[in-house]
């Protein structure tokens, strides 16, 4: 099959519990490889090809993917290298390549698209020839099948030849009365050669493929279909040039060619609408590449030019008019309008923008021109990452898989083993016809038992499912991820931007009776020192100081205190600004205001204390209000039977204030970032399965200890990149989708697996004869094959429902 250049991809990280995995304290560098895979087809040649890469010196981590045909390696570079990665792979009979790095995410995946388009159009075609000829084989098969079939063989037990034998040779008999004027010997030959034509061309792969896995001491899928159809078609040549050799044994030389033939038609059918079907589940991926603009409009010399987008400078001006998509990421710094950015955040309405604010390459203008300055390109771009991160997390793997891999290491042998048992025990037990009969069960239970099922059962719901998730806004980073979230039973929620808006502002300023600083004394002195800080409560004294028209002085010996306030000295004065905490740190008197504080704390405002010169000189109140869609986020969270915890640094009446108001039972307040991490620590030995979710800088620790960490996709890129799931809208209705996503996700899987083990639990024992002794049926080896060939089938599209499961 004609094959695009595999790219892979090499990047650098230290995964989380990094010395747990070591067992040392040290943190290693660590990279990670994605390497494409060829000649993959079952669940038995991705097990093989992870346990070789598991082996391997200097691997921490191998995930393997049969649906992606491909290896994503966490490797020691001091250790191994990616070479040798391929080596290893190659030594296993699988084909490997290292490619250019050069390649970006957009490349990757439009490479993608293009092989498994072909992989179907060349499946396609082969089928539909095949299927053709098997017709035209099964019309020349029945002149050979004569009365004296049923003279030696007895009443036809195979469903299908019976069906075959009492339809088909009327209408032959009344269409085509010639053919059986033909000899046996010219319809055998003919047979003969139809079926070579089809195993070398059609079939051709199962026979390589097998003989491959062979030679490197393994057996897959190609081996069973290889020995099963191979089998029928050696027995049906010795019955063709030799058909003495059976008839002087009281043996009619039986045919095998239609069946053969039929056999690798199934298969190849099966396999084209497996793989129309996995094309499906990357659609979301695919949607995502295509927002991607070819071209870009840039002011160069002053004059407007088209240009490729690939060729963007950073820092070149950009010009965008209504209805045309945003080439690159950037910053508006002329004119304004309406940005829909559904398809990257999932948000639904258009967002109104203005000079200074951040647009998304990739994303559509709705309404006004306007002009912007370009800021990340290529591979750094919002857009990118959103595609690299789903990549990586549809060729990860989800812990539920490994009880099919286990299976799958065994199955094959297993099986062979039960066709040759079913052999014997037909040759011996058999009361006619003993040899044909034992020969054909063997083959069914050769054909029946493919291990493909049970390779795409997890695979395929996790591509769908975070390819669901990113078309709202969900950025699922794999499927360890997915399956942790369904199964969470506690939500902590940081307050500041994940429940409230994350843009406080400054309510009440209360100085201390009978010192000599005014409101504006005050405010002017605070601003002053959180200019330096970079806290949401800084940005509303500095915003709100500035709105006052008050002039800012500079901050000396400015010291930002984790989780209790800043200090500073400003104009000759010592100040520290902050909780209880640091006010005691300094020993200040808070007699004087303590009435005042729970007041304000009553209401849901943060009070702030003021010292001076380290004596109290008044209060600052900053409230933040919460989003209009968190109450009823909160409430969908409890309907599905969480625990939701609030966790902040507040004083804890503010904290309950704003819980109240959010529908919040549960509240951990004056908690530093230390204390955020120790409590989700706490809740996870009690036996939860907690889900954190947050959004600053200070949530990041407790976001990698959760069990599952969500990011506001609008917070820090540090929060992000600690978290599994990042949320690109400031909504926390994302976390009640994320989560119902993954237990629909969690229920797909499980079905998948309990049809993809049934189906063979029950599959092979009718093949192998279990119903003849009550009912006198024999499962034809066609009809095995085309059972097989939809088994993956069947999985894949279970898989697909997940596209339109209701997940708000």
């Amino acid at each position: 099959m004609p094959t695009t250049t595999p790219l892979i991809l090499i990047e650098k990280r230290n995964p989380k519990n990094t010395a747990q995995q070591t067992g040392t304290n040290a943190v290693t560098a660590h990279e990670k490889v994605t390497i494409p895979v060829k000649g993959m087809t079952c669940a038995a040649c991705q097990a093989r090809v992870q346990r070789a890469l598991q082996a391997k010196p200097g691997v921490f981590d191998a995930s393997v993917n049969l649906m992606l045909k491909n290896a994503a390696v966490t490797y020691d570079p001091v250790v191994t290298s990616p070479k040798a990665l391929v080596e290893t792979i190659r030594e296993t009979g699988y084909g490997a390549e290292l490619a250019a790095q050069d390649q970006t995410a957009f490349d990757e995946q439009e490479a993608q698209d293009r092989a498994q388009e072909e992989e179907y159009r060349e499946l396609r075609h082969k089928a539909l020839l095949s299927g053709s000829i098997g017709l035209l084989a099964m019309t020349l098969s029945m002149p050979l099948m004569g009365a004296a079939d049923a003279d030696v063989h007895g009443p036809v037990a195979d469903l299908f030849m019976r069906w075959a034998m009492e339809s088909m040779t009327p209408a032959i008999h009344a269409v085509a009365p010639w053919l059986y004027t033909f000899t046996p010997w010219v319809l055998s030959y003919a047979l003969l050669a139809l079926t070579l034509l089809v195993m070398g061309w059609a079939g051709r792969h199962f026979y390589v493929r097998a003989w491959s896995a062979f030679r490197h001491h393994s057996a897959n899928m190609n081996t069973l279909i290889a020995v099963g159809t191979g089998a029928a078609f050696l027995y049906s040549v010795l019955a063709t040039v030799a058909p003495e050799f059976f008839l002087s044994r009281g043996v009619l030389p039986d045919l095998y060619y239609e069946a053969v033939i039929m056999i690798i038609a199934l298969i190849l059918t099966g396999n084209a609408l497996e793989a129309r079907a996995k094309r499906q589940t990357s659609v979301a991926l695919r949607r995502l590449v295509e927002l991607q603009p070819k071209t870009a409009r840039v002011v160069r010399a002053g004059a407007e030019v088209d240009i490729p987008v690939n060729d963007v400078q950073s820092e070149e001006i950009v010009i965008v008019r209504p209805g045309e998509r945003i080439p690159v990421d950037g910053a508006i710094i002329s004119g304004t309008s309406a940005v829909d950015e559904s398809m990257v955040t999932g948000e639904s309405l258009p967002v109104e923008k203005q000079p200074g604010d951040r647009l998304i390459g990739g994303t559509i203008n709705r309404t006004g021109a306007f002009r912007y300055r370009a800021t990340t390109l290529g591979s750094d771009s919002v857009l990118a990452h959103i595609v690299k991160l789903m990549c990586d997390a549809q060729g990860s793997r989800a812990p539920i898989q490994r009880l099919a891999d286990q299976v799958s290491g065994i199955f094959v042998p297993i099986v062979l083993s039960l066709a040759i048992a079913t052999f014997v025990i037909w040759f011996v037990t058999a009361d006619q016809a003993p040899a044909m009969r034992a020969f054909a069960a063997a083959v069914a239970v050769l054909i029946i038992a493919c291990p493909c099922a049970m390779g795409l059962a997890v695979p395929t719901a996790v591509m769908v499912a975070t390819g669901k998730g990113a078309e709202r806004g969900i950025l699922i980073k794999g499927g360890e991820a997915l399956q942790r979230a369904g199964q969470i039973n506690t939500v902590v929620l940081d307050k500041t931007g994940t429940i409230t808006e994350g843009r406080p502002t400054v309510t009440d300023v209360v100085p201390v009776w009978g010192t000599e600083w005014s409101e504006k004394d005050l405010v002017r002195l605070v601003a002053s020192i959180e200019a330096s800080s970079e806290h949401p409560l800084a940005e509303a004294i500095v915003r709100y100081a500035n709105e006052q028209s008050l002039p800012l002085a500079t901050a000396d010996s400015f010291q930002s205190v984790t989780g209790q306030g800043a200090t500073g000295v400003v104009d000759g004065a010592a100040l520290a600004v902050g909780n209880e905490a640091l006010m005691a740190d300094y020993a200040v008197d808070l007699t004087a205001v303590k009435e005042e504080v729970e007041r304000l704390a009553g209401e849901g405002k943060t009070p702030m204390y003021i010292a001076i010169n380290g004596k109290l000189a008044g209060l600052i109140a900053v409230a933040d209000p919460i989003k209009p869609t968190s109450r009823e986020a909160i409430q969908k969270l409890n309907q599905l039977g969480l625990m939701v915890v609030m966790l902040t640094g507040d004083h804890r009446r503010t904290a309950e204030a704003i819980a109240r108001q959010a529908g919040i039972d549960r509240v951990v307040a004056g908690v530093l970032p230390e204390g955020k991490v120790a409590e989700v620590r706490r809740r996870q030995q009690a036996g939860e399965v907690v889900a954190m979710v947050g959004d600053g800088i200070n949530d990041a620790p407790a976001l990698a200890q959760a069990d599952v960490g969500f990011a506001i996709g609008t917070g820090t890129d540090i929060a992000m990149e600690a978290s599994d799931v990042t949320l690109m809208r400031n909504d926390l209705r994302g976390v009640v989708s994320a989560i119902l996503l993954a237990r629909r996700t969690m229920r797909t899987m499980k079905q998948n697996l309990f049809w993809a083990f049934v189906y063979n639990v029950v599959g092979i024992p009718v093949a192998a004869g279990i119903l003849y002794p009550a009912f006198g049926i024999l499962l034809s080896p066609i009809l095995a094959s085309a059972a097989m060939a939809f088994s993956s089938v069947s999985v894949v599209t279970n898989s697909l429902r997940l596209r339109h499961a209701r997940v708000a």
